[in-house]
Order: C-alpha cells, then structure tokens, then sequence
C-alpha cells in the first residue's frame, strides 16, 4: 500500500513539472511571436503616400458611317388619278398604292366609305365613280368657281391573323374644280328679261357651307387639330345670291369614323331637326350661340375621341336646310341647346318643347316645298382630337 502511494506521489510531482516547463516555453515563444511581429509592422510602414489611382474609362469611340451616307427620303408614289365629268367622277387607284411593291387589299381603299367598282387584274388597278354629290363629297364655294372636294381612304387591315400592321393610314383629297357661270355682255342691247325657266332654276340653286371657325369667329380656322375638350367652333351659311331672304338650320349632325354616316360607331350628337343633344347626354358645354343673321348660325362642340381608337380623326357630316326667314321658328325649324333646360337660338324657346319627344313635320314654308334641292349634306373633316397632355 505504502508503495502505491509513493508511485502516485511521483506520477503527480513529474506530471507538475512537465506544465511548469511547457509553460515557461509558451511565454518564451511568445514572446519571440511579438517580437518578431513587431519587426514585421516596421518594415511595412508607409513613409510616401500612394500614387495608385482607378484608371480613366476608355474614351467613346465616335461612330463610323460608310463615306457620304444620307438618309433617303421617301418619293412620294403616283399612284392615283381622277377624272372629273359634268356629274360624275372616275378615280383610278394603282394597287401598288404606296409606291413599295406591296399592293394594297381592295377591301381596305375607299372613296369616301364607297367600296371601288371595278378591278384590273392585269393592270394592277382600282376603280371608282361616283355621282359628284355621292360617296360623301364636300362642296366648296368661292367667287368664281365651285369644287367638289372626295377622300380617297386607305385603312390597312392587320397582316394574316396577327395584331400588327406595317403600313399607315392614308387619306388624299380628290378634287373637281368647275368655273361658275357669269353673265357676259357684248355691248349689243340685250331683253332684260329671261324665260321662267331659266329664272326658276337659277332662283333654285343654293349654295351651303359648313365651316370651322377661330375661336373669335372671324376667319375659317386653318387647322383642324384639336385637343380633347376644347371647343370646336361650326359654322353653318346659304348663299343669299337673288332669293328672298333666307334662314339656315341644322336638322342634324353625325360624327363618325369615315366620312360614312352609316358605319359604326357613329355619334348622333344633333338632331330630331335641330336638338343639340351633347350637352344633355355628356354634361358638355356644346350649345348653339344666340342668332344674329338668318343665313348663318353657329355652333360649338366640345372635341372628343371614339373609345378604344387610337387615332382620334373624326368626320362630322351636318344635314342642312333653307327655308324663307319669314317662317314660323318651330318644331321643324329650330336651333336648340341644353343647359338646365331647352332654349332656342332665336329666342322662341317654345320652339325646343319637343326635343326630348319627337319633332313633328311642322310648319314648312313654301320653299322647301320643293323638295330636296334645299337641303344639303357637307361633312367636316378629317378633323383629328388629340389627347391632352399630362401636367
């Protein structure tokens, strides 16, 4: 037992002294460590400061164009001709409309919403004729001549069964410009008086015009670009020339897409013979403005665009007519706005009584006994409503 004991007792001491030493060693070689490290820091030290910086990026390099490039422009294609005859007229259409090799489909070409007549296949060719007062046409008036003013629509359709297009819309006046006739003197005495004939035919002649007007009604306004909401300002004449004194009215006015009353979608914003319904049915500021002579009259509407189209041109075709100023205002001849209520432009407001119903026949003066020759249909357009910009 005793030499158990001393065996444990030497184990312990030896085991003692082996730590003791090993960690002497440590603190030595520790040491070395810092000292050694310390060494190290002052060799490393930093005594200028570094010259080092990120290099510059490398400079733009200006772009190469092939030795005298220009951009060509486009010429444009002579692809459509017109002859005008003492009642009709007959336009020629290349189908190689645009001038880019691509013929355009018959069904996507229209004088003023009429489809073309006839085709040549060999030529390559459209045709279309139309009575001067047909297929949509526009009168224009000056001192010494008259013209007949058509559009020549080119509307593409989307290529096969996709959604895009690669071509533009297309409109071109097609005009027929014809001299007014003039009473012309050879010094030789002359009757002073004409068959009845020839004086009721020049008396049945009336001349209309539909224009848009500045905002200050004093001139034809040049441009017909408008932004949503602002007004645009009509205005409706008869020529007086040797009638008895003459009162314009608008029966009614359509907007549509194509200078066609008869294509969807279609706007009705006047009618029921002379009902300006737009402020009623919108909230609108349209309305007509108070008369001041009997061959004119005025009226504004505020400029809108059809939904889901994007291109915002609209065409606005007004029924006009002329009846003898001496006329009752009623319910066929009248010129109503809506505001809080129906109000005429003459001031016989009982006149607007039947606007929200239907407008009788009326009381017709004896010139428009004569049927249709005192009436005339004139679109307006195109006239293209832009958005408004955001603030």
């Amino acid at each position: 037992m005793m030499s158990t004991i001393r065996v444990i007792l030497w184990l312990l001491c030896g085991a003692h002294t082996a730590a003791a030493r090993r960690l002497n060693w440590n603190e030595d070689q520790r040491g070395d460590v810092q000292q050694s490290a310390g060494v190290q820091q002052e060799k490393q030290s930093i005594h200028e400061p570094l010259s080092w910086k990120f290099p510059d990026p490398p400079a733009e390099e200006q772009p190469r164009h092939p030795p005298e490039f220009e951009l060509k422009t486009p010429t444009a294609a002579d692809s459509i001709s017109a002859v005008c005859g003492e009642s009709s007229v007959r336009v020629v259409v290349k189908k190689d409309l645009l001038g880019i090799d691509k013929p355009v489909l018959q069904s996507d070409v229209t004088l003023g919403g009429c489809p073309a007549t006839g085709e040549d296949p060999d030529a390559q060719v459209l045709f279309f004729e139309s009575e001067l007062h047909g297929c949509g046409s526009q009168l224009l008036m000056s001192e010494d001549s008259f013209v007949y003013v058509f559009m020549l629509l080119y509307s593409p359709s989307p290529l096969g069964d996709s959604p895009i297009l690669r071509t533009r819309d297309v409109s071109v006046n097609i005009e027929c410009h014809y001299v007014r006739k003039h009473d012309v003197s050879t010094g030789l005495l002359k009757p002073s008086w004409a068959p009845f004939s020839v004086m009721k035919a020049s008396e049945e002649n009336l001349y209309f015009s539909l224009r848009l007007m500045t905002d200050d009604w004093q001139f034809p306004r040049p441009s017909a670009q408008f932004v949503l909401g602002e007004m645009m300002k009509f205005e409706v004449s008869v020529k007086q020339f040797h009638h008895l004194p003459l009162r314009v009215t608008v029966d009614s006015c359509v907007a549509t897409l194509v200078p066609n009353i008869d294509t969807v979608p279609r706007y009705a914003f006047l009618g029921n013979n002379g009902c300006l319904f737009d402020s009623q049915l919108t909230g609108s500021s349209s309305r007509f403005l108070p008369r001041s002579l009997d061959n004119t009259l005025q009226f504004e509407v505020e400029a809108f665009r059809f939904h889901q189209d994007n291109s915002g041109v609209i065409y606005i075709t007004c029924s006009m007519r002329a009846t003898a100023a001496s006329a009752t205002v009623d319910a066929t001849n009248k010129a109503c706005s809506f505001s809080n209520g129906w109000s005429e432009a003459s001031g016989v407001h009982q006149a607007c009584s039947c606007c929200e119903t239907e407008c009788g026949t009326g009381q017709r003066s004896p010139l428009t006994k004569q049927g249709d020759q005192w009436k005339q249909e004139m679109v307006a357009g195109p006239i293209v409503v832009n958005e408004r910009p955001l603030p």
